[in-house]
């Protein structure tokens, strides 16, 4: 094996988003590609002779391939050690923790997460930092200047790697250390959380269906669920990770899950339902009958962490994408804790936990996390939802009735308008933008704008600034409306309308979101004039 200098040029489009570079295999796979981005990331942390980094991903297709790839280069470029997930495996907060319990200088991530997989579906790499977290927006900053200007990548001319082999091996001067992708995330859950507690309520007849949707958190579905706290075999659905997760698309919500809504809305529910996505950081909840918003189950979760081990000292306080409902500001208020507001993008969370600032985060878009890692992580909120239910002996609708009956209820629904034409739907947030000074005062039907921004956000920790975050518009009596142009699709664009109403009524807890909503929907689209502008006479998904 010898070192090769391949001479290239810089390839239009290979800015990375909020959760790294996400395209079409078929581009992905086009000669040059994958080596360009990967050269990139290197180049743009600094170079990474005599670093060790981890590798996995989520197991989609083009993965394994990838990998090899990667592994060649990073040889090439004199990295001492790359850590790799049997199989190239590893859930993105499993790699989270495998950087951060290995002290590496950072990892690559193999993933476009929620997105279908397959060679006409998308595909995914980011890289992560140290502390095991999203590379900051300056990191990304180089990384995506280096593709500008890059003119040759360094890999190997030939090695491969048996990545189904345990232990450790050699590619050039680099060790390979292949591992277990799930004994050191299933450890740690072990230390979070009353695995005790919770065999015991499988023990007693408790019924849980997890929906692994064919993606990578099946392994550790099975071994955590059914090994190691005793739920019946069978438990866990869909649980063998596939190239493109069984033809659906692994995004854990009503539309996409059906299959598990289904079940737990049927006549002989089981107790829990739960499902993660493509990489394993997203989660959704929902007990017998009772669908749980991600932004109720942030809230939920703030309130009752306590309950589990790992957070028995309580929380330093909670965070929330901008999107995300106000429900856990009303919790961190009524306990005297930090809350706090960010962009969308884990990252915003990392200087929070790094600094110590909050224990708990989350996201409306299904992912709830903590300090434990650096990610969001959607078997880490299953079992904090199975360590409460294991400790208060009540059901999810209890839960969710006695919340909103406390903190009252933050009516919430987000509506997806995906593969909307890109120049429409830019034009659509600029209209917005420009009418910003004037819409307070305004009436649309029953409600009054009270005000209207477009979030910007100070990081309290490093001083920076990230603005464009978002159109916000309030209205009189608890309303809001957000919209945001999504950076985490790979066809056109997708406009997200984020929808909320806050209830303390104890009479009006009970309503479907939609019901409750209608007016707030009403409004956002004749101010926003969704219909004119993009075509559409709805959106494509609601959640």
């Amino acid at each position: 094996m010898s070192i090769q200098t391949v001479q290239t040029t810089p390839i239009a489009g290979q800015k990375p988003g909020t959760s790294g570079l996400r395209k079409k295999t078929a581009v992905f796979m086009e000669p040059g590609y994958l080596e360009n981005y990967t050269q990139a990331i290197f180049d743009g942390i600094g170079g990474v002779e005599g670093k060790t980094l981890v590798v996995g991903g989520d197991g989609r297709y083009f993965n394994d391939v990838a990998i090899g790839t990667i592994l060649r280069m990073a040889a090439a470029n004199g990295a001492a050690k790359c850590i790799v997930g049997q199989g190239g495996l590893l859930s993105t907060p499993a790699a989270s923790h495998l950087i951060r319990k290995r002290e590496a200088d950072g990892g690559l991530i193999l993933s476009a997460s929620h997105n279908p997989g397959g060679p006409k579906a998308d595909f995914g790499l980011k890289y992560n930092g140290p502390n095991g977290g999203p590379a900051t927006e300056g990191v990304t900053e180089k990384i995506f200047a280096r593709t500008q200007e890059i003119d040759a990548y360094r890999i190997l001319d030939g090695g491969e790697v048996d990545l189904g082999a345990l232990g450790d091996s050699a590619l050039g001067d680099m060790q390979i250390e292949i591992v277990d992708p799930v004994a050191d995330y299933a450890e740690l859950m072990g230390e979070l959380f009353d695995f005790d507690a919770i065999a015991r309520l499988f023990k007693g007849g408790f019924r849980m269906c997890f929906d692994a949707m064919h993606a990578v958190t099946g392994p550790y579905a099975h071994e955590i669920l059914e090994n190691r706290l005793g739920a019946p075999a069978g438990t866990v659905m869909n649980g063998v990770p596939s190239p493109d997760f069984g033809g659906g698309h692994p995004d854990p919500n009503p539309v996409w899950a059906k299959a598990l809504m289904d079940i737990m809305y049927a006549d002989d529910a089981p107790d829990f339902g739960a499902a993660s996505d493509g990489d394993g950081d997203r989660n959704m909840i929902v007990g017998a009958h009772c669908y749980v918003s991600p932004s109720d189950s942030l809230a939920l979760l703030a309130d009752k962490a306590d309950l589990a081990p790992g957070y028995a000292g309580g929380l330093a306080g909670v965070a929330r994408s901008m999107p995300t409902s106000a429900a856990a500001d009303r919790v961190a208020e009524a306990k005297g804790m930090a809350s706090f507001e960010t962009p969308t993008g884990w990252k915003f969370f990392g200087n929070l936990l790094d600094a110590g600032k909050v224990t708990l985060c989350g996201e409306e878009s299904a992912g709830t996390g903590s300090n434990h890692v650096r990610e969001k992580d959607g078997l880490w909120a299953v079992l904090l939802w199975l360590n409460i239910l294991a400790k208060t002996g009540k059901s999810v609708s209890e839960l969710m009735a006695d919340h909103w009956v406390s903190y009252g209820r933050n009516y919430y629904s987000r509506h997806d308008y995906e593969a909307v034409d890109s120049d429409a739907a830019n034009d659509l947030i600029a209209n917005l933008r420009g009418r910003l000074g004037d819409l307070a005062g305004q009436t649309v039907g029953d409600l009054t704008v009270s005000g209207a921004d477009e979030f910007s956000y100070d990081d309290p920790v490093d001083g920076s600034t990230s603005s464009g975050q978002g159109i916000r518009i309030y209205f009189e009596g608890g309303g809001r409306v957000v919209f945001r142009l999504s950076g985490t699709g790979t066809d056109g664009a997708t406009l997200r309308v984020y929808l909320e109403q806050l209830e303390t009524d104890a009479a009006a807890l009970g309503k479907d979101p939609q019901e409750a909503l209608a007016g707030i929907i009403a409004a956002a689209d004749a101010l926003a004039e969704i219909k004119v502008r993009t075509g559409r006479d709805g959106p494509d998904v609601i959640t």
